[in-house]
């Protein structure tokens, strides 16, 4: 990991997040929490047997019981773009010698194409948020602890230096292991994004429009 602490720019979106910087593939909230963000992937229970699809149940069960500190599943869908797919079956289109492959390959080109007029095909990808809170009130109950998860709280705490944040760190990153091992069990395999990913991330969900734009063209 790295030293190099990055903050998310863009001074009218700053002022609506509770994002305060992202350092060393951690997001520290304004409120002085850390967050961890995995990304998961997914089963398809229904192609599961019965035996099987009981199994997962349980083993997910078992997920969810163990953990005293919340957690956040987010589910993010986005436009796939596929035109740079679409591209490279037409180069291979122009180097086709095969009569044969090459009428099929144009006609599959054909059929992408008019697909993708008819519907939009979307991309889903799975998140797991595993926090650290300086103070983690016991008085909370389930429902309130999920959504101060990125709620602020009412004032700034002190500033946290290399030493707080460090041991901060070590305790964050002993939960992540956790849960990426708890999810290992229900055969969902997982990994912590890092910051350069986590920006990337943050700044596409801040900025849909801009994203858009960039998949049109």
């Amino acid at each position: 990991m790295t030293d190099a602490t990055k903050t998310i720019k863009g001074p009218a979106t700053q002022e609506f997040i509770d994002i305060d910087k992202i350092r060393d593939g951690i997001v520290i909230m304004k409120n002085g929490g850390l967050r961890m963000v995995l990304l998961c992937g997914s089963r398809n229970l229904e192609l599961e047997s019965i035996d099987s699809q009981s199994a997962i149940i349980g083993a997910y069960a078992d997920f969810i019981n163990s953990f005293e500190w919340p957690l956040q599943i987010l589910i993010h869908s986005r436009k796939m773009d596929i035109k740079p797919y679409l591209a490279s079956l037409e180069e291979r289109l122009k180097v086709q010698e095969n009569e044969l492959l090459k009428i099929q390959t144009a006609e599959y080109i054909d059929f992408m194409k008019s697909f993708v007029t008819l519907s939009e095909i979307m991309v889903k990808r799975f998140y797991v948020v595993v926090p650290f809170d300086l103070i983690e009130s016991s008085k909370e109950g389930p429902l309130d602890k999920i959504g101060s998860l990125f709620r602020p709280m009412s004032k700034k705490p002190e500033e946290m230096d290399d030493e707080k944040f460090r041991g901060y760190q070590t305790q964050l990153l002993q939960r992540t292991e956790h849960t990426i091992l708890t999810l290992a069990h229900v055969g969902i395999r997982s990994a912590a994004l890092q910051t350069e990913e986590l920006i990337e991330l943050f700044y596409n969900l801040y900025n849909p429009e801009e994203h858009e734009s960039n998949i049109s063209k």
